[in-house]
């Protein structure tokens, strides 16, 4: 297996940022300072400023690769191979996966992934009403009026959006809680009111927190996220 997928596996980080690690000199492999195409060997040693990268635990009784992104800005919520920066590469997952759902390119934060189209299917469903949170940076001063309109829901794309819920966080920024996912919903809302978004950022989908997983990595969705998203089913 080439090192930075390996490097990719463990959850570490993705493909291009393993390789740029890697042209750091910041990896060794066997108590060498690896190279870019270098292989990893079962037994081989991977190490990242010195420590020991090991290989993530595969859960036992799941069909289906379930995981949790901390996606940066930059990076498209696309499968297609022919788009620069797309999420699939990005992740360098072994397995087949899609997100589930998007988030705009120029946010970043909390998105799923699996490999498994009718889990998709269901957690995107409206009437099923999961709960998305996210942290916004705006240009303005937040205003309890412009908080008391967010909730109530506003104007996009000829229609109006659920109420939500709101709370200021900053002189600058809000807190939103989403029951829908239309395009580029909370920058439009926003908009629609006079103000434009500096910063987005997704801390949660119903019970999966963003929690402390840092900027660009990845992991399993637990066994008990996976009951709490869904908790009709009982095959994973």
């Amino acid at each position: 297996m080439r090192l930075n997928k390996h490097i990719s596996e463990t959850g570490f980080c993705s493909r291009r940022e393993a390789d740029e690690l890697i042209e750091q000199g910041r990896v060794t492999l066997n108590g060498e300072v690896a190279l870019i195409g270098m292989d990893v060997a079962e037994g081989d040693e991977v190490r990242v400023d010195g420590a020991e990268l090991r290989a993530r635990p595969k859960k036992k009784g799941r069909k289906h690769v379930y995981i949790a992104l901390n996606k940066p800005v930059g990076i498209t919520c696309t499968t297609e191979d022919s788009v620069s920066g797309n999420i699939v590469e990005f992740v360098g997952h072994e397995q087949r996966i899609f997100p589930i759902g998007r988030l705009d390119k120029d946010s970043e934060g909390l998105i799923l992934l699996t490999s498994n189209g009718d889990i998709v299917n269901d957690i995107l469903r409206a009437e099923n009403k999961h709960e998305k949170e996210y942290l916004v940076g705006v240009n303005k001063t937040v205003t309890p009026e412009f908080l008391a309109s967010m909730s109530r829901g506003v104007v996009i794309h000829g229609k109006k959006t659920l109420p939500c819920r709101t709370s200021r966080i900053a002189k600058f920024g809000f807190r939103i809680v989403l029951t829908q996912g239309l395009n580029r919903q909370i920058r439009l809302m926003s908009a629609a009111l006079g103000y434009r978004v500096t910063e987005l950022r997704r801390v949660r989908i119903d019970n999966i927190k963003l929690g402390a997983l840092k900027l660009g990595q990845w992991r399993n969705l637990t066994d008990a996220e996976l009951k709490g998203l869904l908790p009709g089913r009982t095959e994973w």
